[in-house]
């Protein structure tokens, strides 16, 4: 009864959001304005999805221990980083979103956030990497925080540069969560943020609100947080790489555009219209073509682990695959 009257109380909350959204869209004033170069949307849209992220947080967490469900959510001494990382991240990136922050200022800002809470909370330093087809065992020994701030900064990144058009990254982080609720990670807790990401998505796909890099930063820190724990604390974890299976295609991504910048002696960092997404849609010229096969070219490398299939050999293919779209259709184009 507790867990109905819990799902129906974050439902609402999303519901009048989503209801009442034009008006709260004045309150919520800072908006991503066009400037007919990296944003081509036609009109100002509110950058108030990490925000509303950001409550939902806030609120399931809040509800859950008033309910005494503890069991739902992270152990007490893990919920303190969690809480306190979330909202460091989703800061720096609505600080970007407002002032446009350089983007070694906001390497430098989540790497020393990420570090701080990591110094402050030892607990979720790992000290072993497990690699699925390998019976040794890796220690991390004086490498553990330089290790975890580097993932931290990389995967902030990714997901950052993943978010280029609608939809695009509410479902990536949508597959992410479905994979821990198969995993039989917090079930409820994640089934919670995706109702959320729901009403996130509608108002994304109406382009009436983007996650913005607060929004991107935000969801980095939850999944982020989400491996680092189910690898320390459940025996049903996810092998170190199996859970770059999962995110291989924002990172593959972020790699391909690095290098091509930095061959084109340009700021790694500096956005540009070269994503792999933007390459589909110049082709397709419509974002739910694009969306079908961004989807799809990031759930079939996770399909492949449930064949138990080898991560190298998944990797392989997934390169290749990757590799050969953006031939192809850069030819076409």
């Amino acid at each position: 009864m507790k867990l109905i009257l819990i799902s129906l109380l974050v439902f609402i909350f999303n519901f009048l959001i989503f209801n009442k959204f034009k008006k709260l869209a004045f309150y919520f004033s800072f908006m991503d304005r066009p400037d007919h170069k990296l944003k081509n949307h036609d009109h100002p849209v509110s950058l108030s999805g990490g925000l509303i992220l950001l409550m939902n947080l806030y609120l399931i967490i809040f509800v859950l221990k008033i309910f005494n469900l503890d069991n739902f959510i992270f152990n007490d001494r893990f919920i303190y980083p969690f809480f306190i990382m979330s909202t460091f991240f989703y800061l720096i990136g609505f600080i970007d979103d407002v002032k446009n922050l350089t983007p070694g200022l906001k390497l430098l800002l989540i790497c020393v956030s990420s570090g701080v809470v990591f110094y402050f909370f030892p607990e979720l330093k790992l000290v072993i990497i497990k690699i699925s087809f390998l019976d040794k065992i890796y220690y991390f020994n004086s490498f553990a925080l330089f290790f975890l701030i580097m993932c931290f900064a990389l995967l902030s990144n990714a997901l950052n540069m993943f978010d280029g058009i609608n939809l695009q990254l509410i479902l990536f982080s949508f597959f992410v969560f479905i994979v821990f609720i198969l995993k039989g990670f917090f079930i409820f807790f994640y089934f919670l943020i995706m109702i959320s990401l729901i009403f996130l998505g509608l108002l994304n796909y109406k382009n009436k609100l983007f996650l913005g890099d607060g929004g991107s930063y935000l969801i980095s820190s939850i999944i982020g947080l989400s491996f680092i724990y189910q690898y320390k604390y459940y025996e049903n974890f996810l092998y170190a790489d199996e859970i770059f299976i999962i995110l291989l295609i924002p990172s593959l991504d972020m790699f391909r555009l690095f290098c091509v910048r930095l061959i084109n002696k340009k700021n790694p960092f500096k956005g540009d219209l070269n994503h792999f997404h933007h390459i589909i849609k110049r082709y397709y010229k419509k974002n739910h073509y694009t969306l079908l096969i961004s989807t799809l070219s990031f759930i079939l490398p996770s399909i492949l682990l449930i064949f138990q299939i080898k991560t190298y050999y998944i990797l392989i293919i997934s390169v290749i695959f990757y590799t050969l779209t953006i031939i192809s259709l850069k030819k076409k184009i």
